[in-house]
């Protein structure tokens, strides 16, 4: 089969497409024809070596995958042989024509979603999913802070925020980026590069601050957002796509009765196995009633992978990245 193969730790642009050895399944385990791959901000991390985990090189990134079954391992009983999947899982195989996973981290894919909407839908949309329910514990009628709006799992959380009956506002780095998470149904909106981030805040919430921020942006943005927070607030630490981890003078959390909080959906599905199946039923009933839906914002080619990683880290994409073997 043909992959993109990351040789040694380093830069994307150093990744190759060539052949690699097809896998098989093992016990437990399917083998998915792959007809799409969700491109995400970790897959750039893993290959340059900075992300949590380190696989043995050679290896082949990314996790997310839509596709179907063409093989199954022994003692599989969830599925068969032409079901239309979507997975995910955290060692990597995703960049290439097929993939073997535990039938435990994959799911039937439903009849209304098609290979690219599988392939976008789990990693990002479920971070911010379990982000405000387990994590932020978001309620109705709160006001909800997205920072990075505009990107993958930023606009999954504007989503879900909206289904959770929050005010959602969107926090961008231009105009044509808010535009879009209002379009997905962003309330209000701030360009950061624009305004400060800690008055805009502030100003829209009449002086009381963010009940929950959704930051998977760090740096100078989480910077602003620790002095925007209300009473009882939850700022979600997501990610640092800003490249800066930020530090939290920590007299802000005890004067203004914070929380801060981390959070790690691949854990999360291994820790909280029930609450994950949970999420996975309600993300399903918002997918079919249209609330949550993945956006797609380009298609690549798999030999034209890096291209596509680059275009994710680079902090320009609206929505999901998608690449079709």
């Amino acid at each position: 089969m043909k992959a993109l193969v990351c040789e040694a730790y380093g830069k994307v642009e150093d990744l190759v497409y060539r052949d690699f050895p097809d896998p098989t399944p093992g016990a437990g385990e399917v083998l998915i024809d792959v007809a799409a791959i969700g491109v995400n901000f970790p897959d750039g991390l893993l290959v340059e070596g900075k992300y949590q985990s380190k696989p043995e090189t050679p290896f082949i990134p990314g996790g997310e995958v839509a596709g179907t079954i063409s093989a199954v391992g022994e003692g599989v009983s969830k599925f068969a042989v032409g079901d239309r999947v979507f997975g995910w899982q955290a060692g990597g195989g995703g960049y290439a024509e097929k993939i073997a996973m535990p039938e435990t981290v994959v799911h039937p894919m439903p009849d209304s979603m098609n290979y690219d909407q599988g392939a976008a839908l789990l990693c990002a949309t479920e971070t911010a999913h379990h982000a405000l329910k387990q994590r932020g514990r978001l309620q109705a009628g709160e006001t909800l802070v997205v920072l990075g709006a505009a990107g993958g799992t930023g606009i999954a959380a504007v989503q879900i925020g909206k289904a959770m009956g929050a005010r959602v506002i969107a926090v961008c780095s231009s105009q044509e980026k808010l535009d879009f998470a209002k379009s997905q149904g962003a309330d209000d909106g701030i360009n950061y590069s624009e305004q400060d981030l800690n008055k805009a805040i502030k100003a829209l919430t009449n002086g009381r601050g963010a009940d929950v921020v959704y930051d998977a942006v760090g740096g100078d943005a989480f910077d602003a957002c620790s002095r925007a927070m209300a009473w009882d607030g939850r700022l979600l630490i997501v990610g640092f796509a800003s490249g800066r981890i930020p530090t939290l003078p920590v007299n802000l959390t005890l004067v203004k009765g914070y929380s801060v909080i981390g959070v790690f959906w691949g854990t999360f599905t291994l820790k909280q196995p029930e609450d994950h199946a949970a999420n996975m039923r309600e993300l399903y009933e918002w997918f079919e009633a249209g609330k949550v839906v993945p956006v797609i914002d380009k298609g690549f080619a798999l030999k034209d992978g890096i291209e596509a990683i680059k275009y994710v880290t680079g902090r320009n994409v609206r929505g999901k990245v998608v690449v079709r073997p």
